[in-house]
């Protein structure tokens, strides 16, 4: 076992034209990445840097703001979307609080979705805060941009 993480270029898999021989190849990439490490780098993927960058600043952004303040968007507020933001703590693992903040998103669904009326855990509507402003677009726009990669 090497100590480098595996990095699996899917660039062809993003292509129209992509032959079964290019799919193979990846796809045995990934597999030997997972079986001897547990898990690998994705590039060529197609989500530009700037994105990301934006991403990540607003996430900035967002947690360096008061606690108070990032409390409007709780957890508790989700209900059984299981979305919005859990303090230091907050979050259990094996019973033992983590020594993490954060926030859950998911797939926005608003309250007229049948799997929303029919009290589906985690499907519902996104908790965003009101600072940073752009934060909800940038989500929005990241989860879908790494869906299509995804898929």
């Amino acid at each position: 076992m090497t100590s480098e993480i595996p990095v699996v270029d899917i660039n062809t898999l993003l292509q129209n034209n992509t032959n079964e021989i290019a799919i193979t190849k990846i796809a045995k990439q990934i597999n030997s990445a997972c079986r001897e490490h547990g898990f690998f780098y994705i590039s060529g993927h197609g989500v530009s840097i700037e994105l990301q960058q934006r991403l990540e600043k607003l996430s900035r952004e967002f947690f360096s703001l008061p606690v108070h303040e990032k409390q409007n968007i709780a957890m508790s507020k989700g209900g059984k979307a299981w979305r919005g933001f859990f303090a230091v703590g907050a979050e259990l693992t094996s019973g033992k609080p983590d020594n993490k903040e954060g926030i859950y998103f998911g797939t926005e669904l608003n309250k007229d979705d049948e799997r929303v009326r029919k009290g589906i855990p985690l499907h519902g509507e996104n908790l965003f805060p009101e600072k940073p402003a752009q934060l909800r677009e940038t989500v929005l726009e990241f989860m879908e941009k790494v869906t299509q990669v995804g898929h």
